[in-house]
């Protein structure tokens, strides 16, 4: 059983963070409902429903909002959850009838947690957008690339899942664990932007501090330096590098055929190019394979630069169970790991199905409050 078993959740089907949420809290116990749309939203690619690994672990109920019924009856849902999760722009679950005044009125302990790009308020609130503009608006994404070139987007990880879903998750958790003393709910406002900003902190510190220059590509851990950074190998795969501590780097170097004491001085910036050219000759010597054979379960801080379809097989994610197959998908185990609560297991994504919504809300409801949404036509 999951450390967050009995933890009872809302999920307002949306894209993004809110799923990858809403998967965190599923993984490790909680019940969530998923609350979707009658139609599909055409949001997202094309995929076959058990790839989308985001709905992993919890029930999927249809309800078309636009009837008073199916709001009423989302409200009866809601009386009965720890939490609610919604990533609509500002003032749509108000205008639905299932705003935070509303929902808290029915259940005054719940945890509202609302995420959205820019907040829900603010002169950019109502704007669309998604991570790669979030993060251009903290620095984040101007710090990303090589030198020279434009910024290079981190995939949707910085903004979506680590400002998003990452800052939703552990303030709806901070808000729940403060509702425990008060018996108070209250709405957790999770601004992709704001989280993203907050990921930076360490950098602005740097700057703050004169230790960070402000471009791409100029400082230790953006691959300015050449002891953080990835070296081409001789079969055109790649090796991580990042021994940044003094001792690491020397490890580095002594094994892939250098003497410290004969190397510039590491952290002296003027050498660097030269450093850096040097390290990449030497490394092209090899295969990927062959250096991390050589150096990945050493202190030289090296591990190869692995394939999505590689990652799963490396003997390291092997031994952890980092990754498992469910419904013939691989996709990455729950995580963190636990030492008595271990979560079961994912099971694959469901869709919603008219003729199952009476047993998927016997979990949430009485008999005659199903039997009243079946009647009222906000349940098929």
């Amino acid at each position: 059983m999951g450390p967050l078993t009995g933890l009872k959740v809302i999920e307002m089907a949306g894209i993004g963070p809110g799923p990858m949420c809403a998967m965190l809290l599923a993984d490790l116990g909680a019940k969530v409902l998923r609350v979707d749309r009658v139609e599909p939203s055409g949001l997202g690619s094309p995929r076959p429903p058990r790839s989308n690994v985001l709905l992993r672990n919890r029930e999927i109920v249809a309800l078309d909002l636009k009837k008073p019924a199916s709001v009423e009856l989302t409200l009866k849902l809601i009386t009965d959850a720890d939490m609610l999760i919604e990533g609509f722009r500002p003032g749509v679950m108000e205008r639905l009838g299932l705003g935070p005044d509303a929902c808290l009125a029915r259940n005054p302990k719940l945890i509202f947690g609302r995420v959205t790009g820019w907040g829900q308020d603010g002169p950019m609130a109502m704007a669309a957008g998604h991570d790669i503009d979030y993060i251009a608006l903290t620095g984040a994404l101007h710090a990303i690339g090589r030198a020279g070139q434009k910024p290079v987007p981190p995939l949707n990880l910085v903004g979506d899942y680590g400002g998003g879903a990452l800052y939703l998750a552990f303030g709806m958790m901070a808000a729940w664990y403060e509702m425990q003393r008060s018996g108070k709910g209250q709405v957790v406002d999770t601004a992709m932007v704001d989280g993203a900003a907050n990921l930076m902190a360490s950098a602005f510190g740097a700057l703050g501090g004169g230790v960070w220059n402000d471009e791409r590509e100029a400082n230790i851990t953006d691959g300015g330096s050449p002891f953080y950074d990835v070296y081409e190998c001789a079969d055109g795969k790649y090796l991580a590098c990042g021994p940044i501590e003094a001792k690491f780097y020397a490890e580095f170097l002594g094994r892939i055929g250098f003497d410290v004491t004969k190397m510039p001085p590491q952290h002296d910036r003027t050498h660097w190019a030269e450093t850096k050219a040097r390290l990449a000759a030497r490394i092209r010597e090899k295969t990927r394979d062959e250096w991390a054979d050589l150096l990945q379960t050493t202190d030289s801080c090296v591990a190869p630069v692995l394939t999505m379809t590689e990652a799963p097989h490396h003997p390291h994610n092997v031994a952890r169970a980092a990754f498992v197959e469910v419904d013939g998908i691989m996709q990455p185990a729950p995580a963190p790991r636990f030492s008595r609560s271990v979560p079961p297991l994912p099971t694959p994504p469901n869709v919603p199905d008219p003729a199952r919504a009476a047993s998927v809300l016997a979990d949430w409801l009485g008999a005659a409050d199903i039997a009243a949404a079946r009647a009222s036509g906000a349940i098929g």
